[in-house]
């Protein structure tokens, strides 16, 4: 059969591949190893996307390691400086979040005096969230590192027009898919 004879040279070229790989001196292996060929997964949007948005995770955890914020952290301080007197549910809810991992989240920036919880007074079993003043401190910072570092980089990368564009496909894919 046609496929079998295909499928037996790939076997013998792999097999000759990795013995090469094997037969190379200690810490030369790595170096000689082929990537992964991807196939149809490097033209699938929601694959590229993910990758795109770790190395942009990756590099904002490193711009923010001196303030120790998660991208998840400082969106939720970002909307509470924005939306003063909104409560737990509705920035849980506008970030995507799922309220046990939001209160968790939560009990992480309080125990870090950068936000707090205050009973409603409209709606008892409801908190707003304020930042307190170490947080809005922390926030400035952190929006400057963005800023200067992080955002900064991809702009280099993509150039303002492409930059633009991104945004704009990425929103349609957001509030529209």
């Amino acid at each position: 059969m046609t496929v079998s004879k295909t499928a037996e040279k790939s076997a013998e070229k792999a097999a000759d591949a990795t013995k090469s790989r094997k037969d190379a001196p200690e810490g030369q292996s790595q170096g000689l190893a082929e990537a992964l060929q991807l196939g149809e997964l490097s033209e699938q949007l929601g694959y590229v996307l993910k990758r795109a948005q770790l190395k942009v995770f990756e590099n904002f955890l490193r711009c923010m390691a001196s303030l120790q914020l998660t991208p998840a952290q400082f969106s939720v301080l970002l909307l509470v400086e924005k939306n003063p007197g909104r409560n737990q549910t509705e920035i849980a809810s506008t970030l995507g979040i799922l309220r046990p991992n939001f209160v968790a989240l939560l009990d992480n920036l309080e125990s870090r005096d950068l936000c707090a919880r205050i009973r409603s007074t409209n709606d008892r079993r409801s908190h707003i969230l304020v930042l307190t003043d170490k947080g809005k401190a922390v926030l400035t910072r952190a929006k400057k590192l963005v800023a200067t570092k992080h955002e900064s980089r991809l702009n280099e990368l993509l150039g303002q027009a492409n930059r633009e564009a991104l945004l704009e496909m990425l929103s349609k894919i957001a509030n529209e898919f």
